[in-house]
């Protein structure tokens, strides 16, 4: 229940209006979200690639409206791959792009709009070296984001993009998506989402992910495990020794500032482990949809709020 509250607060302007204007809110932002500038993220970044972590960053944003605010996200992914290429590590780190950041719900045009700026965005990610992924919104979504994928997908093969198990497509989904070198994130899911086209409880969204990740795991796909549940990680692994997959051949995904220990402990195991980093000032729907997955992130919050 306080799940499903939260997730209907991150889309509710009004309780944006009070959560963002609460001092300490950045407290525990800041445990989830790398900055809200570029130079603030870029010393976290850098610092879990000394870590031996790789990274997939995401710049804040989502839903606009208006087509400047599509563009000048646009532009700052460009500028963002120029840097680490510049930097020298961009092979390290791939971005995490949301549709609807590039446009995609313009009232004109949204779905050409987005799809040519996500396009310039994948050209810079080839030209620095590095990959970019698609993430997935709410079931809205689905559709368009496929097949933004498929058009992207025609020039650039390793564009990725990420499903939710707790949907009901989303097998049919991977099924189709399970293909020589097709990079699909699998992760539970972190929208608010109706009975009728998503599994409401936890043990179904779980069933269905092992299920999602059996297909993965048994294709020539290129599997990216987006979780941090540890029965998730341990099946996983089980597939892995059953289908003999070489360490080359799938990563592990987990959040900024959750697990921390456990990523570092995948990667002394030698796994590949990215961590999703965000940054930017438009943080809170997804600030709100971490504090729903776990009560801890809840109570971490609500202690922030006490303690001055």
């Amino acid at each position: 229940m306080l799940s499903r509250s939260l997730l209907a607060a991150s889309r509710s302007r009004k309780t944006r209006g009070l959560i963002t204007k609460i001092p300490m809110t950045r407290r525990v932002v800041d445990r989830f979200v790398a900055g809200e500038r570029l130079d603030e993220a870029s010393p976290v970044i850098q610092g879990l690639i000394a870590e031996g972590l790789t990274v997939t960053v995401d710049r804040l944003g989502e839903d606009t409206l208006d087509a400047n605010n599509a563009a000048a996200t646009r532009s700052a992914y460009l500028t963002m791959l120029k840097r680490f290429a510049e930097l020298g590590v961009a092979g390290r780190i791939e971005v995490s792009v949301k549709l609807s950041a590039l446009g995609s719900r313009l009232p004109k045009d949204g779905a050409q709009i987005s799809l040519e700026n996500a396009v310039r965005i994948a050209e810079a990610a080839r030209d620095a070296g590095t990959t970019m992924t698609l993430d997935m919104e709410d079931h809205t979504t689905v559709d368009a984001t496929l097949a933004a994928l498929r058009e992207l997908r025609t020039e650039f093969p390793w564009v990725g993009v990420a499903m939710q198990a707790m949907l009901l497509r989303t097998e049919g989904d991977i099924a189709d998506l399970a293909t020589a070198g097709s990079r699909v994130r699998l992760v539970k899911g972190a929208y608010r989402e109706p009975a009728s086209v998503a599994h409401q409880h936890k043990h179904e969204v779980d069933r269905a992910y092992v299920r999602a990740m059996k297909t993965l795991m048994h294709s020539p796909a290129y599997p990216m495990i987006g979780s941090h549940d540890q029965r998730m990680i341990d099946i996983a692994h089980t597939m892995i020794a059953e289908t003999g997959r070489e360490p080359a051949s799938y990563e592990f995904q987990m959040l900024h500032g959750i697990r921390t220990t456990e990523q570092r402990a995948l990667v002394a195991g030698g796994e590949t482990v990215r961590v999703y980093v965000p940054f930017g000032d438009d943080w809170y729907g997804y600030f709100m949809r971490r504090l729903a997955e776990r009560p801890a992130n809840v109570m971490f919050f609500l202690n922030s709020l006490v303690k001055r």
